[in-house]
């Protein structure tokens, strides 16, 4: 989207590749995204956003206008926070033991649903599109 080069490794979550010596050096808490920009390693999705947006600022990501930047940090820090642990292997394995299989599924969907109402909610009270910079 910012027309930048880059080279992109996947990380297989379901064979533990995060754990790997290699992925660990990048990052020692062994979440993925992770960055590296030469000399600097993010490791966060939302942080990433956050700095290809400042170092890189041709084709901006977010829009100029205050109140709809406002208003994109605000639902992408809801899914980062609110909806995105919920895909996580080590949350989902922690539902699965405590509250059993079978109640994982609704569990996890009635969060992320209710994080997503919310934003569909922002975006008719503020009445521009998420992307829109027009």
């Amino acid at each position: 989207m910012k027309g930048l080069d880059y080279e992109y490794k996947a990380v297989n979550l379901l064979k533990g590749e995060q754990s790997n010596p290699e992925f660990e050096k990048i990052n020692p808490v062994k979440y993925v995204p992770a960055l590296v920009d030469g000399d600097v390693v993010v490791a966060d999705l939302f942080a990433i956003i956050l700095y290809l947006e400042d170092k890189y600022p041709q084709n901006p990501l977010l829009p100029q206008d205050l109140k709809k930047k406002a208003l994109n940090l605000q639902i992408a820090s809801v899914v980062s926070s609110g909806i995105r642990p919920f895909q996580n292997l080590l949350v989902l394995q922690y539902i699965k033991e405590n509250l059993g299989a079978e109640k994982k599924l609704p569990w996890v969907q009635l969060h992320i649903n209710k994080g997503f109402t919310g934003k569909d909610e922002w975006c008719n009270f503020y009445k521009v599109l998420v992307f829109d910079d027009s």
